[in-house]
């Protein structure tokens, strides 16, 4: 089964429509695989890079490389560094293109990234988390940002899924180990009453997704490994992973978004699934049906989860079909297929 069999119509024209520049060129790089010196690509690039929502965030950047106030950047949200960084990313910004692109993932390992390798919302090794360290290793990867420290943040990352090396969290004296928020190994989260948290999970996957393969310690491998044994133990379009506050899972999880910060919904993990090269395994094969059944009749998807006044950019109305979503879940569609 191609892509476009999986589709009730066809999404392209509307996505290729000029009206909407950042989703425009995605839709050529993506889902048309124009090469990058192909002359519609680089116009449409340089097009959404200077008049589409990135050039609007970008507009809102301190010259230093920061958005609202100087520091790590995760407060407040959904406007300050953390926020911006990972919003661009998910637009599509290249820092190739724009020097102010570069400009801000410099800042962010500056000033959010510890000596131990650990993304944190406080500048301290203590303020990290899963879905924070994900979302950052994946938008700087993203982003273009190859920054030789990027490597020690994947190897925190890829050990504090594995455990190796990491004492426990009631080991002070430790030199390396856990903390309140990230507890413990296997995507534990004291945020999730110390249970493994699948949409921390979700966003260390993605981010294990884009590292290139040859960088990929043995290490790393295993927590992919490990991650992807964990998402798929059950069925994931009935999202059965530990609630730590709950009786059921999340609602949110079949609420399709954009932007995704850390709420996460069911779209991000087969994102993160199909870019690890599980599109094919059976498993993830109930997702994807959930996925192709909430399209419309002419193949477009809805925004059912937003942000609209909470961060620098509004893109559209909740529950109409939205072009962005429906970049995201054609992504994953053609990956898949």
């Amino acid at each position: 089964m191609t892509w476009q069999d999986q589709l009730k119509a066809d999404p392209l024209p509307w996505l290729l429509e000029a009206e909407t520049p950042g989703v425009r060129y995605l839709a050529l790089r993506d889902l048309l695989d124009r090469r990058p010196a192909d002359r519609d690509l680089r116009a449409a690039r340089e097009l959404a890079h200077t008049r589409g929502p990135i050039a609007a965030v970008l507009a809102k950047m301190n010259p230093a490389g920061y958005w609202v106030q100087p520091g790590p950047g995760y407060n407040p949200k959904y406007r300050s560094t953390v926020w911006a960084v990972t919003l661009l990313a998910q637009l599509g910004a290249s820092a190739e293109q724009d020097e102010r692109v570069a400009a801000a993932c410099g800042y962010v390992l500056d000033h959010a990234l510890t000596p131990g390798g650990q993304f944190s919302a406080s500048a301290s090794a203590s303020g990290t988390a899963d879905c924070l360290q994900g979302n950052l290793c994946w938008a700087l990867v993203a982003l273009g940002c190859d920054d030789p420290r990027l490597a020690a943040a994947y190897d925190w990352m890829a050990r504090s899924v594995t455990g190796d090396g990491i004492a426990p969290a009631s080991d002070r004296q430790a030199p390396v180990r856990y903390y309140a928020g990230k507890c413990g190994p296997g995507f534990a989260c004291g945020a999730n009453n110390k249970l493994p948290c699948a949409w921390g999970a979700a966003k260390v996957m993605l981010a294990f997704s884009v590292w290139p393969a040859r960088r990929r310690t043995a290490g790393l491998k295993r927590a992919i490994q490990q991650g992807v044994e964990f998402l798929l133990a059950g069925n994931p379009a009935q999202a059965p992973y530990p609630s730590g506050y709950a009786a059921k899972p999340s609602g949110n999880w079949w609420k399709f978004g954009f932007p995704v910060f850390y709420v996460t919904d069911l779209l991000q993990i087969a994102e993160a699934l199909v870019g690890l090269g599980y599109g094919r395994d059976p498993r993830l094969q109930p997702l994807l049906d959930v996925i192709r059944e909430k399209q419309d009749d002419l193949g477009r998807w809805a925004l059912e989860y937003e942000y609209t006044g909470k961060t620098w950019i509004d893109f559209g109305a909740r529950k109409q079909p939205n072009p962005w979503v429906t970049l995201r879940a054609v992504r994953v569609l053609k990956a898949a297929g």
